[in-house]
């Protein structure tokens, strides 16, 4: 652990949410350069995100806020600490306010269904690549501890008086291991239902994990942590994703296959008119003659 800073102010926590952040958009650029979405709208998805990850820290800190003041009004309403899944749903607003707006300074150019699809599946990638160097963060600073453990994997944490289940470590190996399933996913198979697996899984993973956390974060509803009860609603709307989304795709994949039957046909008719047009001069000649 090194909670301390390392030099000036600058702490290992706050690295490795930089290196995070630095992945999240390296992947972006990787991902969709192999599956053909252009630069312009990749550079246009980059700004956005930008604007989402700044918007998400601000959500974060605010959304645990809300919690604290929820389990203790007398306390008064104020800052301490962050939350994952309150950045990410807040930054996720943001996103897609942002993309809704701004889209349309593209005309259309870049905006296609085409390249929206390949993207819906490769931001799961970057959340749990850049959410997963984010947790190693965690285990630095010693925050989103385990309760105590006689665990052969227990951690002692600095002001600690024995271990506790390093929740951290599980966390980030388990969206690892996501990244690397929804990664292979995309990039093999071109598997267009990422969003829906990074919901249902992490929301059930942190549904269950939230079992063995140690560190109090509030309560929004009786008998769940916070985390616990957005995790149901994750799960849910991965669900309901997944539906929406299959209706699209099949809604995209006809227009496509109108459009290159259209294509086909077009090319059919100038091909044949090309070859009609010999036998019309060679008609021609002989009437001459």
């Amino acid at each position: 652990m090194l909670p301390d800073p390392l030099f000036l102010n600058v702490h290992m926590y706050g690295i490795m949410v930089a290196l995070g952040v630095l992945a999240a958009f390296g992947v972006l650029y990787l991902y969709n350069k192999k599956l053909g979405v252009s630069i312009e709208f990749t550079d246009f998805i980059f700004y956005d995100g930008v604007l989402s990850v700044m918007a998400g820290f601000g959500f974060a800190a605010l959304w645990q806020a809300v919690y604290d003041y929820i389990e203790d009004p007398s306390r008064g309403f104020h800052f301490g600490g962050i939350t994952f899944l309150g950045g990410a749903i807040g930054g996720a607003v943001i996103f897609f306010i942002g993309y809704f707006l701004f889209r349309k300074k593209l005309n259309g150019r870049f905006t296609g269904a085409n390249m929206c699809f390949p993207v819906v599946s490769v931001i799961p990638c970057m959340i749990l690549i850049g959410h997963s160097l984010g947790r190693v963060g965690c285990f630095f600073a010693g925050c989103c501890y385990g309760k105590p453990t006689d665990f052969f994997l227990g951690v002692t944490f600095p002001g600690m008086s024995g271990p506790v289940h390093p929740t951290q470590l599980y966390e980030a190996f388990f969206l690892l291991v996501m990244f690397g399933v929804t990664s292979f996913l995309l990039l093999k198979y071109r598997f267009r239902h990422n969003m829906s697996v990074y919901l249902i899984g992490y929301g059930i993973f942190r549904f269950l994990i939230e079992f063995i956390r140690g560190d109090h974060r509030g309560e929004l509803v009786a008998g769940l942590t916070p985390s616990q009860f957005w995790s149901l609603l994750m799960v849910i709307g991965g669900v309901v994703l997944y539906f929406v989304l299959k209706r699209m795709f099949a809604r995209y994949d006809g227009m496509a296959l109108n459009d290159a039957e259209s294509m086909a046909d077009k090319a059919a008719k100038e091909l044949s008119e090309e070859a009609q047009e010999p036998d019309a001069d060679a008609a021609e000649v002989s009437d001459a003659e």
